[in-house]
This record gives C-alpha cells, structure tokens and sequence, in this order.
C-alpha cells in the first residue's frame, strides 16, 4: 500500500505528473469505470474531493480476457495468458475512494475481487503503432470473482476483447434498471445456464 502525500508518477518520455491523492492504491478501470461510461461519475467524484487522480491509458502486461456477461456488463477473468492485452484507465486512489470503489464493484458480496496486475502506458507514435514501454506499473483490478470466472469465459466463447468501448455497451443496462428481485450473483448464473 502507498501512503505518499503528493504521488509522482513517470509515464513514457520522462513526463512526471504530480497527484495531490493520498495513494491507498493504484486502479486499473477496463470498463464502466473509464472515462465516458455508465460509472464514471463516481471516479469524477472522487476526483473533485481529492479522493482519485487519472495517470493515464494504460494496457495489461499479459494477456487477459475481457468479456460481457449479464446486461452488457464487462468482466475481466483472472486466466493470464489467455485473451489479449487489455486496454483500459489507470487511477491512483485514497483509502476512501477505493473503499467506494470496492462497493461498486461488490467485492463483499463476490462479484468481483481486486487483484494486482502489471501494467504499461499505452501510447501510439503517428502511424498509429503502439510505442515500446520500459516501464511496468503494479497495479490492481477488479476481476470477476473466481467462483464463476472460467464458467463466464466458456460462455463467451473463449474469445475475449482487447478494449470495453461504445460498441459493447449496446445493450447495457444500469443497475438501476435490472431485476431488483434477483442478486447481481443470480443474474450472473442465470446468464451463464442460458
């Protein structure tokens, strides 16, 4: 765990970027947390209260699989070597904003479960080919609870995305707007018995 007061994080090219965020960790966002989805307002939150800090994109060292389960929903599966790199958001966070983070993410209730995970800045030059990256970061990730994890990566296939983007949000539904009769846990077996 990081307890700086005044993080400094080097991203590629020797750039150092200055956060004000008492660091209680280091969060890699792959889907509705990031920028532009459904549960970024609650990073935007913690943002304006100091509480979270954007570094930068950033991707996965190893491959991953990143798929949609129940409502659209997007899982990252903890089976390294399969899929592929895994492109997302890197935010360091307070104590408090992981605290929030955790209860989004469910991870009292086995929805998920935060996990390190090694990753890198992800930048292209002008032809549009990712640059090589040096420099890993240990972060960590909210990967679909073990429990179910292999079970959702048999269901889609086998076959992960490289990146949760507009496209794969067709079809998203808000909490707000599932079943309330059902846990997030009984729509996530029932996905996986259709």
């Amino acid at each position: 765990m990081v307890a700086d007061k005044n993080l400094s994080v080097t991203i590629n090219g020797g750039e150092s970027k200055q956060s004000t965020t008492t660091t209680a960790a280091i969060i890699f966002t792959y889907g509705t947390l990031k920028r532009n989805f459904s549960n970024h307002p609650l990073l935007q939150d913690l943002i304006k209260t100091n509480d979270a800090s954007f570094i930068g994109t950033y991707r996965t060292v190893q491959n991953y699989p990143l798929v949609c389960g129940p409502y659209r929903v997007p899982f990252l599966l903890n089976i390294p070597g399969s899929g592929q790199p895994v492109y997302g958001e890197l935010y360091s966070v307070s104590s408090f904003g992981l605290s929030r983070m955790d209860e989004l993410e469910g991870t009292a209730k086995n929805h998920y479960e935060r996990l390190p995970i090694k990753v890198v800045r992800a930048e292209e030059d002008e032809d549009g080919r990712e640059t090589e990256e040096v420099t890993v970061t240990a972060a960590e990730a909210y990967f679909a609870h073990g429990n179910y994890a292999m079970e959702m990566w048999k269901k889609n296939g086998k076959r992960g995305l490289k990146c949760y983007t507009e496209k794969e949000t067709i079809g998203y539904v808000k909490r707000k707007d599932r079943p309330q009769h059902l846990t997030f846990l009984d729509q996530i077996q029932l996905f996986l018995s259709d």
